[in-house]
């Protein structure tokens, strides 16, 4: 992908402009001065087509991949180039896309209000108060993560089928009397509203592509919702006995210590809750979760699209092979494999200076394979041991699960 080296000489070649659902008569003067002195103007369909006919002057419709256009712009960054975009370009726009090939000291941004804006003016909400995302070209189970009592959600959506799939997934979550708000075209003579719960979807019928979704989480009784802290109830995932149990699992996830950007390294993943829970505490953890087991990456990838983390990257196979392509990590978990034949040498040679890695093993010759590494590199040895009340007969007692040795370790 070429990038923009246009010399700086106080000349920004390229705009982009918000447009309304009110299209080019809703915009000020400065806006239109940009489309109107553009040599080459660039948009979806919609946009192009507010255009006068007798516009003689050159276009780009935006392609799949996007890209591809992205490169036509920019060669031709001799020339003055305008960007006709929906609402504000950096409200999950594309904007955003842009300006990671072009410096924002090449081009100028106007944006027009946001979907979101709109909506919490419509609603009466404060967008401070309320959870956005967009689901234009993203998978749906994203959502998932979202859903909680009383959370308040502006969802962009993909086309008109979106809201009745929120409502499903809404239903199979324990949220059925949810209160779903479709907002249509706001801003436009033909802005429409509509209102019905998520029990009753059938009735999103004959909706517009151009939607927004507002929605107010109401929980079924008996329905607490999902922490985004470290520990999800064992029960929240599919396994067949390979997880990190979950009081377990929190100490682990808070000696990972993430991150918001972070990446993350799960080294025998198996059914992959390290690494969701990892993913969970903040949109831009990102994880790869290496595993062997082809039954255990199906687990992996059912339980990423329950809990909200679709774009868990899933990478099968075995470690130390496994691991000699992927990015570089900031942080590596090992589940699994302490003892196979380089892997801890492997991830070592992997994490950058100050990245930190942090092993679990319940086995004694796991046990030394750590100490070992412990008395070569420092770090913090810790033994792990939980107790669990269960019934003895009539009684409860105390069984004891597996204590588990930890060694975390940051990279001098």
């Amino acid at each position: 992908m070429p990038q923009s080296n246009k010399v700086s000489d106080g000349m920004k070649w390229l705009s982009v402009v918000g447009i309304g659902e009110d299209g080019l008569e809703g915009l000020g003067k400065i806006a239109r001065s940009f489309i109107d002195q553009a040599d080459v103007l660039v948009g979806g369909r919609r946009h192009l087509a507010m255009l006068c006919n007798n516009d003689n002057r050159e276009r780009l419709v935006w392609g799949v991949p996007i890209q591809q256009t992205v490169e036509e712009i920019i060669r031709r960054q001799s020339k003055s180039i305008c960007v006709l975009a929906s609402g504000d370009p950096m409200c999950l726009g594309i904007g955003v896309t842009l300006l990671r090939y072009i410096n924002i000291s090449e081009m100028t941004i106007i944006p027009a209000p946001s979907a979101f804006s709109l909506g919490c003016a419509r609603l009466g909400w404060s967008l401070t108060d309320v959870e956005t995302f967009s689901l234009c070209g993203r998978p749906v189970e994203l959502a998932n993560s979202y859903f909680y009592p009383g959370a308040k959600l502006l969802i962009l959506s993909a086309d008109k089928h979106t809201p009745g799939i929120i409502a499903n997934l809404l239903t199979k979550s324990g949220y059925c009397e949810s209160q779903i708000t479709i907002l249509e075209r706001m801003g436009g003579v033909n802005e429409r509203i509509i209102t019905s719960i998520a029990s009753q979807s059938t009735y999103f019928t004959d909706l517009a592509d151009l939607n927004t979704i507002a929605v107010e989480c109401i929980a079924d009784v008996g329905v607490t919702g999902l922490s985004r802290l470290a520990g999800l109830p064992d029960n929240a995932y599919h396994h067949d006995g390979q997880l990190t149990k979950r009081e377990v699992r929190a100490v682990t996830l808070a000696a990972l210590a993430p991150k918001p950007g972070e990446l993350l390294w799960d080294v025998g993943a198996g059914c992959g809750s390290i690494s969701i829970e990892w993913m969970r505490t903040h949109p831009l953890c990102r994880a790869i979760a290496i595993e062997q087991s082809t039954s255990r990456l199906k687990y992996i990838s059912d339980n990423a699209a329950t809990l909200g983390t679709p774009y868990i990257d899933i990478v099968q196979g075995k470690a130390p092979d496994a691991l000699k392509s992927l990015p570089t990590p900031n942080v590596i978990f090992i589940g699994g494999g302490v003892t196979s034949e380089g892997v801890l040498e492997t991830c070592w040679q992997a994490l950058p200076k100050n990245g930190r890695l942090v092993a679990n093993v319940v086995t004694i010759e796991g046990e030394q394979k750590l100490f070992e590494w412990y008395q070569r590199v420092g770090g913090e040895l810790s033994r792990i041991a939980i107790q669990r009340a269960e019934p003895i007969g009539k009684f409860m007692g105390w069984k004891a699960m597996a204590p588990v040795t930890q060694w975390s370790v940051i990279k001098s």
